[in-house]
């Protein structure tokens, strides 16, 4: 990560420079040399400039984890994308797990920078306007989570998700009627939209409904 690179190279500078002048502290007369202030500081500013983001997006991360983890019932990694991992990802999902070789998903997932960003502006709202971007990135991680979880097929994914958008925005801090807004939302202007690989057996009464509390078609009907 490239403010990571930074970070440690801030970080370095004001070490080196102080642990020269305490090595240094006097010139070949005597006299005390100045303690390089303005170099420090700078280096150390321009250090918190970078730690800062990089705290915030690890807080994050830690957070969309511990989510998708209680969906798939153990401990689970989210990895949001940064910038700079954009430029080498060549897909144009916003989220992905990947499975071996005998059909094991990993407990891990990766999102793509765009799914985190509206996360976060969603997150730091007060989640009673959301946007559909900021909706379909709820969305995002619950569906990856159902991946997680050993769904394989899309379809079936696509639907348990639906089923538990709800759910996943309370755990991120909405109350249960911006939940249901949310998931009502995805479910009648996001889902019709989807391909139909994502969309079959769906709804209520059909092949993968659980009859799941807080369902979209249980709280306001059809897409």
């Amino acid at each position: 990560m490239v403010l990571a690179s930074a970070l440690v190279v801030l970080l370095a500078v004001a070490g080196v420079a102080s642990s020269r002048w305490v090595l240094r502290r006097y010139d070949a007369l005597g006299r005390r040399r100045p303690f390089p202030t303005i170099t420090v500081a700078v280096a150390l500013g321009l250090a918190v400039a970078c730690a800062v983001p990089l705290w915030l997006h690890d807080r994050l991360e830690h957070r969309l984890s511990a989510v998708a983890g209680g969906l798939v019932g153990a401990p689970v990694t989210v990895h949001c994308q940064t910038p700079s991992e954009t430029f080498v990802h060549a897909g144009g999902e916003l989220g992905y797990v990947r499975w071996d070789a005998t059909g094991v998903p990993e407990h891990s997932t990766v999102l793509a920078y765009d799914a985190c960003r509206d996360l976060r502006r969603w997150l730091g709202s007060d989640k009673r306007r959301a946007s559909l971007d900021e909706v379909v990135a709820v969305h995002v991680l619950t569906h990856e989570s159902m991946h997680m979880a050993g769904l394989l097929d899309e379809s079936r994914a696509e639907c348990a998700a639906v089923q538990r958008d709800a759910r996943t925005a309370m755990a991120l801090g909405a109350t249960r009627d911006e939940a249901v807004a949310l998931a009502r939302q995805y479910w009648t202007q996001a889902y019709p939209r989807m391909p139909d690989g994502y969309r079959s057996g769906c709804g209520a009464g059909g092949e993968h409904d659980e009859h799941l509390p807080l369902a979209p078609w249980d709280v306001g009907g059809g897409p």
